[in-house]
């Protein structure tokens, strides 16, 4: 039988990086949720990120949604009393939206949470592995991350375990879930699903000049150790010396040593957008042909530029550039990332 609950009305939404935070604007415009919305910024550490998220947070506000800035990440002091503080908005919230499953402070407090509803929104390309393992009942775990390297410990199976029944819907708790993502997946039965188009973007920003040139998206497989940066660097010059680039676009945790080593190489200019790329380029002004490797964008900048005469291509990544150490199956998920984005969206 479902929990009896008192009557709530607010969302409470848990947001860690930039990405997470657009997507769950873009689901509370679809809402129709804007002004119930709650926002709790759980930061990184990372400069890059912080820097994204508090331009975000202004644009959140500056759409309706109420947001609070917390640090977790200080201590193990802090990351208690931020759980602390967050607990009775987590009792009294409604509906809660999750922005990262695999983040281990969130699964540390979902237990917190009584709501009867529960929404995952995109998270870009770890949205593909978090409906892969829900369906298939493995652990929760980042596809990029290898079993072992953050351990098999008690605390680290348990939150995983504790997440795993939070994300699935029980008519015990009379729970529903949810998942918004605007990737090619297809949610386990019972769980709802929900087409994130990027609306918002499009109505909110552009449509932007386009200009007569090419730019190349980058990409964070060097620093979360799947590609050898020098193959990826030799792979971006070929790409720049075929289409004539002369902008490249910084993933937010691309490292700085390495895009000097890049910009020195290939004369590419290195820009660091200060919000997320699908936002950055409806900003304008965007080239006529945006190369990307296998990534999120492959995926969202088709949908946000739809209205625009813009073509993305997606350059493949060869099974030589992996790393030995990378995960398993990086290169099959990689492929697949970049298959999926050409048929869907008609891409090069």
């Amino acid at each position: 039988m479902a929990k009896k609950r008192a009557h709530k009305r607010t969302t409470l939404a848990l947001v860690e990086s930039p990405a997470q935070l657009l997507n769950v604007i873009e689901w509370a415009y679809r809402a129709k949720a804007l002004k119930q919305t709650r926002l709790a910024v759980l930061p990184p550490r990372e400069a890059t990120t912080r820097v994204q998220l508090e331009a975000m947070v202004e644009l959140a506000r500056d759409a309706g949604l109420a947001a609070t800035w917390y640090e977790p990440r200080r201590s193990a002091a802090s990351m208690v009393a931020v759980a602390w503080e967050l607990f009775p908005r987590l009792a009294r919230a409604e509906r809660l939206v999750v922005g990262d499953p695999f983040s281990r402070f969130v699964q540390a407090v979902l237990p917190l949470a009584d709501v009867a509803q529960v929404v995952v929104v995109d998270d870009g390309t770890a949205t593909i592995s978090f409906i892969d393992q829900l369906s298939s009942g493995g652990r929760l775990a980042r596809w990029h991350v290898n079993a072992g390297r953050d351990g098999r410990d008690r605390v680290v199976d348990l939150l995983s375990d504790l997440a795993r029944d939070f994300f699935t819907p029980s008519q015990r708790d009379g729970r529903s879930v949810e998942v918004f993502t605007a990737m090619p997946v297809r949610a386990p039965q019972g769980i709802g699903q929900s087409v994130n188009d990027f609306a918002w973007t499009r109505a909110t920003f552009g449509p932007p000049a386009v200009t007569d040139s090419v730019d190349v998206i980058g990409t964070s497989l060097v620093e979360t150790g799947v590609v050898d940066a020098g193959r990826y660097l030799a792979g971006v010059l070929a790409v720049t010396n075929e289409f004539g680039a002369g902008r490249y676009f910084a993933h937010r945790r691309e490292a700085e040593g390495k895009l000097a080593a890049l910009a020195a190489s290939t004369g590419l200019t290195v820009v660091r957008p200060a919000v997320p790329l699908e936002i950055a380029v409806r900003r304008g002004p965007v080239s006529r042909l945006m190369v990307s490797y296998p990534s999120t964008v492959a995926h969202t900048l088709p949908l946000v530029l739809a209205d625009v005469a813009v073509d993305v291509a997606v350059a493949d990544v060869p099974a030589a550039w992996l790393l030995t150490g990378a995960p398993a199956g990086a290169g099959d998920f990689l492929a697949t990332v970049t298959a999926t984005a050409r048929s869907r969206h008609g891409l090069v």
